[in-house]
């Protein structure tokens, strides 16, 4: 069931309710909107842990903020009551219950104190004091979900930011290629003075905006993009970037992509070293002259519950081995040059500048970027919602690049179908002002290419 579209009540019906897990705030804190004119319930556990992270300077801190801000907003001068508060026109009613504990017969089935058992304990409670409504335990936990089926609770994902399968696989289909094009027609496209055709020329029906294509002719394979603005199909040419060659078809689209002034968002997806983030990189020192900073960013993925406090030194120093991998990508382009060139002179000099700013992600909310070109690497460890505000922070003549690989998921409650690099190609595909690439070869190593495909 996907909650964006869970159906109204029959009339006359019951509403239905369901139970929300501090997950599910903390992934989209306006979640307690999106059940239509069902009826919410968040345990007080939940309240209780959402406390924890309201110091914080995450993603996770700013949702829990925002949700606890707008309950207080909704429940001003009111008391929740035995039906909770209304959560507006055409919603049903919201309600933070107190906790309750598991009833007798399920005692000796969960013998640990934990928020997971408070909140599966709490949410049978609701179940079993409201017969005849359809109550449901929704968080994105796949254990507590396990744990509340083996107790008999009804339990399900939240699915209201999650892509349907079929439109997944078209972010990472491979570019078709046409081997029936006329003859002439490539001809005028690979060698012609405009280098673009009418794209009536090669297809019957309009092409959605950027879309790629490769044609197969005469033993080469000539790359093509559909220019909606022109109503052609323009010649994507083999292009050079501050010393960075494409090896491959897929490599040539991505840094025509990131060279073109007039695409401001760029989704680049791919397994290890395709060079995704290595071709964003050498696109923006390419073009540093046209903006007043490059800033290259990722999302600090913490693992094993630890966060950065843990490590020694300063802000920097702590922050240095999650920034590491975008420095090794500037390594590999300064290896290009010799330490003496004016191009490694001109890095060295972005560097210490500033102009080419290394920061985490944490750090950039709050700003506007204006004439900034932002790349965003390991997008595939955000959140719809957060993707959506870095967008939005975008000011006159800044581009931002999204590099990730959404089979290299490191957070806990995001998958392949509702993370928010997936959500930008599902939702951005087919607007003049968006490009996405998908790079399916790896260009690392033999040994790395091989690994990738059979390990």
């Amino acid at each position: 069931m996907a909650y964006a579209n869970v159906p109204s009540r029959k009339k006359g019906g019951k509403p239905k309710i369901f139970v929300l897990d501090t997950n599910i705030i903390l992934h989209d804190f306006k979640s307690i909107r999106k059940f239509q004119d069902n009826d919410v319930v968040v345990p007080m556990a939940v309240i209780e842990e959402l406390d924890k992270f309201k110091k914080g300077t995450d993603a996770l801190s700013f949702n829990a903020r925002g949700f606890m801000r707008d309950i207080d907003k909704l429940t001003e001068g009111k008391m929740f009551g035995k039906a909770g508060v209304p959560l507006g026109k055409g919603r049903g009613n919201f309600k933070i219950e107190p906790n309750h504990p598991f009833p007798e017969e399920l005692h000796a089935l969960f013998l640990d104190d934990t928020q997971d058992h408070r909140i599966l304990s709490t949410a049978i409670w609701v179940r079993d004091n409201n017969p005849g409504r359809f109550v449901a335990l929704v968080t994105k936990d796949i254990n507590l979900r396990m744990k509340a089926k083996a107790a008999g609770m009804e339990a399900q994902d939240y699915l209201t930011d999650r892509v349907e399968e079929d439109r997944v696989e078209d972010t990472q289909r491979e570019i078709p290629i046409i081997d029936d094009a006329p003859y002439d027609v490539l001809q005028h496209l690979a060698y012609g003075n405009e280098t673009a055709v009418d794209w009536q020329e090669l297809f019957r029906e309009e092409p959605p905006a950027n879309r790629l294509f490769k044609f197969d002719w005469q033993r080469e394979m000539v790359c093509g993009r559909y220019d909606k603005s022109r109503g052609k199909v323009v010649l994507v040419k083999n292009k050079e970037a501050y010393g960075i060659r494409p090896r491959n078809a897929e490599q040539k689209f991505a840094i025509d992509a990131c060279l073109n002034p007039r695409i401001p968002l760029v989704s680049l997806t791919g397994g290890a070293g395709t060079g995704k983030t290595l071709i964003a990189l050498a696109a923006a020192l390419e073009q540093e002259r046209d903006y007043d900073q490059i800033i290259l960013s990722r999302p600090t993925v913490i693992l094993g519950n630890q966060d950065i406090g843990f490590l020694p030194g300063d802000q920097k120093s702590k922050m240095s081995p999650y920034l590491q991998p975008l420095m090794d990508n500037l390594g590999v382009i300064k290896a290009q040059f010799r330490p003496s060139s004016k191009e490694a002179l001109r890095l060295d000099s972005l560097v210490t500048s500033e102009k080419l700013l290394i920061t985490p992600l944490a750090y950039i909310r709050g700003r506007s970027l204006g004439k900034v070109f932002f790349i965003i690497d390991e997008a595939q460890n955000l959140t719809p919602h957060e993707i959506k505000t870095i967008i939005t922070r975008a000011g006159e003549g800044t581009k931002m690049v999204f590099t990730g690989d959404i089979f290299q998921i490191d957070q806990p409650y995001l998958d392949q179908w509702s993370n928010g690099l997936t959500h930008l190609g599902e939702k951005m595909a087919g607007q003049p002002l968006f490009e996405h690439v998908f790079l399916r070869k790896g260009e690392r190593s033999e040994l790395s290419e091989i690994a990738s495909k059979l390990l």
